[in-house]
């Protein structure tokens, strides 16, 4: 008999390894019931990840949209599922106990079937908690395993992982190849080994096709017992996306596998409606590159969905980089010369902070430190020099065990810092707040919603809820939108407009002229320049002629997280100020120079 493999579409992922939104309730609406006609699909990805903020950043309300996107699933018969980062929940730093806890309740009670929890450094005991919440909430526990490639990330330190997930009671073991850099051959020996010790587990493989491994490694776990298999379908397949269910499909059914078929009609249906949606607004947030895909990727192993917003972050360090060479009369980096040494830093500096797997947001962690580092070395500074909050609260355990160990040279620069190394369960660093959001609530009269739902997204999401309620997000979206929409239409005339970033470099090379050998304060994060903590609108700069020492704090940028303290790397005087209070600044971007 032919050994069945199911199908699941992963509709959320699709949109969000291609860009920032995710399409509106109305949409969703619309394409559910043709991907029900396609009948091929035994489980949609329907929600997660960063879908439901993206939902508040454009003035929607993510509860309706969920409950209306799975409704037309559940009736069908079809499972829902969505994402889970485990501590952090649908965010990119922990959440409290009670807030997790909350979520699953909130995300059954809507219609969801499956929560597939991941935690982003492996670490077994942020996963417990998933397993228990959901199990409890009356969903399917699916505990993700995150894939990675090196020394330690062996077929046996996968087993250790896998053992305590069964042990914590979930139901099925997802296999996360954030990155596509599983190697076919060990994803297959690995469940290889989880289906000779737990036969009746179910193991579903999730894997992108960014460096090109996917289809040899999908082809590789269905012959070792994989059950289920994530696809993409047009035009939102391939690149840094997922492999297109067709392709799969035909590949299973010559190997001798029994799989659905598809209804072609529905596929160009289906195709056609989201191809639709891009046109109507998503396509001025999706990054052109996210479409091809990278054998580059496979040395450093980044996920591909990061290109964008990586060669964003790079073309404010390129400037700064190329300013330097030019002062000492060397040659200057191509783009592509410095993505090369990108890549090398980032499987230099890999090794030294522990190996954490290179998922969401621990991916952007490591990216951080090897772009920073590139730029501090530009300038004869030490690697390391500058890392953000985010990035020494993992370094530090703060956020889970690493998987390898620390480099001396970290260790060391830790304790120079007076910082302290965490060794208990991450859950305990952040205390309940349900309480806290519930007063909010109370006192600004707004309604708990069904099943606690609102009070759920105010505690995952409380800024850019606040933003939703006020209306503030919707005007915000509108704006960015407009804007989006203009610079794709005004890119033959960008001589006659000039965009911000130009604005910045002109200002950058007239402060190098008037005060040569001066030296750059840069944002090591992405965000709003604070120049006083206390902020009002007539918060302004320090006086030019201000002396800093090396590590005192020059100003502050407040990013998704809080705020971050922008230090100064040289004894000198303030001379020139390139970036104003309240203005936004990407990581790398100079904000002044002192002298």
């Amino acid at each position: 008999m032919k050994r069945k493999i199911e199908f699941c579409l992963v509709y959320r992922d699709m949109w969000q390894s291609s860009g920032k939104y995710v399409p509106r309730v109305d949409q969703l609406k619309r394409i559910a019931p043709v991907i029900i006609e396609m009948g091929c699909f035994s489980r949609i990805e329907t929600n997660g990840g960063a879908s439901e903020q993206v939902n508040l950043l454009y003035g929607e309300n993510p509860n309706v949209a969920v409950r209306e996107w799975v409704k037309p699933f559940n009736e069908a018969g079809i499972q829902t599922m969505m994402l889970e980062r485990a501590l952090n929940g649908l965010r990119m730093y922990p959440v409290p106990a009670d807030v997790r806890k909350l979520m699953f309740k909130v995300k059954k009670a809507q219609g969801v079937d499956i929560a597939r929890s991941f935690c982003g450094l492996n670490d077994h005991r942020n996963l417990e908690l998933s397993i228990k919440y959901a199990k409890e909430a009356g969903m399917i526990s699916q505990a993700a395993l995150s894939i990675t490639y090196s020394e330690i990330h062996t077929v046996e330190y996968y087993m250790d992982l896998v053992d305590k997930m069964v042990e914590y009671g979930a139901d099925e073991i997802g296999l996360k190849d954030m990155a596509g850099i599983g190697r076919p051959v060990t994803l297959g020996k690995l469940v290889t080994e989880i289906k000779a010790k737990y036969p009746y587990i179910r193991v579903h493989y999730h894997g992108h096709s960014g460096p090109g491994f996917s289809v040899a490694s999908m082809l590789e776990v269905a012959r070792a017992g994989a059950d289920i298999l994530d696809v993409a379908m047009e035009p939102l397949s391939w690149g840094m996306v997922h492999p297109d269910v067709i392709t799969i499909q035909a590949m299973l059914k010559d190997a001798g596998f029994d799989v659905p078929e598809i209804n072609m009609n529905a596929y160009m249906q289906a195709r056609s409606l989201t191809q639709e949606f891009m046109d109507d607004f998503l396509v001025y947030f999706i990054d052109p590159k996210n479409k091809h895909t990278s054998s580059l990727l496979v040395g450093c192993g980044l996920p591909g969905g990061m290109m964008g917003s990586m060669m964003a972050d790079l073309k404010g360090v390129h400037n700064a980089i190329n300013m330097f060479l030019r002062k000492d009369g060397k040659k200057e980096l191509t783009e592509d010369e410095l993505l090369v040494q990108l890549f090398e830093e980032v499987a230099y500096v890999w090794p030294k902070v522990g190996n954490p797997p290179l998922v969401t947001p621990f991916s952007q962690y490591v990216k951080n430190i090897a772009l920073m580092n590139i730029l501090q070395m530009a300038q004869g500074k030490e690697r390391y020099s500058q890392m953000d909050k985010n990035t020494w609260d993992m370094i530090l355990g703060k956020t889970g065990k690493l998987p390898g160990t620390l480099a001396p040279e970290i260790v060391e620069l830790a304790k120079k810092n007076n910082y302290e190394f965490f060794t208990d369960t991450p859950q305990s660093y952040y205390p309940d707040e349900l309480d806290k959001y519930r007063k909010e609530m109370d006192e600004n009269g707004w309604d708990y919603g069904q099943d606690d739902e609102e009070l759920f997204e105010l505690g995952m999401h409380d800024r850019q809820y606040r933003d939703y309620k006020s209306g503030v997000a919707k005007t915000k979206f509108e704006e960015e939108l407009s804007a989006a929409k203009q610079k794709s239409n005004i890119q033959v005339i960008t001589k006659i407009l000039k965009s911000p970033e130009l604005e910045k470099e002109e200002l950058v090379a007239r402060a190098e002229a008037k005060h040569p050998g001066a030296k750059q304060i840069v944002a090591p994060v992405a965000g709003i320049v604070l120049w006083e903590l206390n902020v009002n609108e007539k918060s302004m700069p320090k006086p030019l002629g201000t002396r800093f020492n090396e590590n005192d704090i020059v100003c502050f940028i407040t990013a998704y997280y809080g705020q971050e303290e922008v230090k100064s790397l040289y004894n000198g005087q303030l001379c020139e100020v390139i970036v104003n209070h309240g203005q936004k600044v990407n990581k790398g971007d100079v904000i002044a120079f002192v002298n």
